[in-house]
């Protein structure tokens, strides 16, 4: 297996040596850049495209957030983990609503970074969706609205089957998928078969993205 290809984004550069020592002493992990801000992030990743970002949020030129949406724009296939100073904060709902995978604390454990780097080059989030919906209730009425065309549910849920749509808005709510299978009386493998198709269908990261989508198609939801 080649190893997960990491770039570090802080104005702090001890901040960023510190992230290299843990992630280097790991077999499946290399750094492979670091940026000391937004801009300088943005063009790396360009040229490196990395696998992973861990991306500091209050930079100089650009913030981590602005930085992240351009980023997922341009490789949706490099994933952005957020660090944050406070856990649940606006910064880090922000920055997932730009596109990122996850968020983590600056001061986590680095068992937890290292989990959270290699769960999101797989694929998955590193933030549930209960997690997420809690940003929402908590900073969604907060962040400016999207710059994007007016787009109803209906005519982007319509893509979906009528099951497809009865576990979409089950994901909204932050169900697991042994939550969904059991109310729908389904397989996990059929939980995680819908799950995938709706990901793809809806062009959406992970589940915790599906959850923000749902929160921008409610009436009143920006």
């Amino acid at each position: 297996m080649s190893p997960i290809r990491v770039m570090l984004v802080d104005d702090q550069a001890l901040l960023r040596v510190g992230f290299r020592m843990v992630l280097e002493a790991e077999d499946d992990l290399i750094v492979v850049a670091e940026a000391g801000n937004g801009a300088e992030a943005v063009a790396l990743a360009a040229q490196e495209r990395p696998d992973v970002v861990l991306m500091d949020v209050r930079m100089p030129r650009m913030d981590g957030i602005a930085a992240t949406g351009h980023i997922t724009a341009a490789n949706p296939a490099t994933r952005v983990i957020i660090l944050t100073t406070f856990d649940l904060d606006e910064y880090a709902f922000g920055g997932l609503r730009a596109g990122a995978s996850g968020f983590l604390l600056k001061n986590s454990e680095p068992t937890e970074l290292i989990t959270a780097i290699r769960s999101v080059a797989s694929g998955d989030a590193s933030v549930s969706p209960r997690v997420t919906q809690r940003m929402l209730e908590l900073f969604g009425s907060k962040l400016p609205a999207r710059e994007a065309e007016e787009t109803s549910a209906e005519t982007r849920l319509g893509v979906l089957t009528s099951r497809e749509r009865e576990v979409f808005h089950a994901i909204a709510e932050g169900l697991t998928n042994p939550e969904l299978a059991a109310r729908y009386s389904l397989s996990e493998s059929t939980v995680k078969t819908h799950v995938g198709k709706i990901l793809q269908k809806l062009g959406l990261r992970d589940r915790v993205q599906a959850v923000i989508l749902a929160y921008e198609l409610e009436p009143g939801g920006e």
